[in-house]
């Protein structure tokens, strides 16, 4: 089942169960890709976005209210805070596992290895090979800097 029926399926689900809340997020998710299925629209490419690019979408929106998360709680408005929190929980169901730190240096390391990487200016050689490797498992924003380490 790819991505995008599972994401059907729970909405679907969400309607017959009457869960308000986690409706309006699953339609906001639908159309986020659908908003990517329109913008990828050209040529050939009818099928819409695939499942890697619908990881990426979730862990942008799943970022986004992070960052609003810690906006606002430092705004005092935690009752806004914990209805974000409730929309990274259901965007959360449909992402990896985050890989742990141990499992991040150890893909970093094997990455850096295969490509032969031996200077800073590999780094996007590097960035994007974990990219495709582990879309929605790590987070690339903290990633970045452990790699110039590495590199350094």
């Amino acid at each position: 089942m790819t991505l995008r029926e599972q994401i059907g399926a729970a909405l679907k689900q969400a309607m017959k169960d009457k869960a308000g809340s986690r409706l309006a997020t699953l339609r906001l998710i639908n159309a986020a890709i659908k908003d990517q299925d329109i913008a990828a629209r050209g040529g050939d490419n009818h099928e819409g976005v695939s499942d890697a690019e619908i990881l990426a979408i979730l862990g942008k929106m799943t970022k986004q209210r992070q960052e609003s998360v810690r906006a606002y709680e430092e705004g005092g408005r935690l009752d806004l805070a914990e209805r974000e929190r409730e929309e990274i929980a259901v965007i959360s169901e449909f992402l990896p596992k985050q890989l742990s730190d141990e499992e991040v240096e150890a893909a970093i390391r094997e990455v850096i290895e295969e490509t032969g990487a031996d200077s800073i200016r590999d780094m996007g050689k590097i960035m994007g090979a974990l990219k495709s490797r582990y879309a929605g498992q790590m987070d690339f924003g903290a990633v970045g800097p452990k790699v110039k380490a590495r590199l350094s």
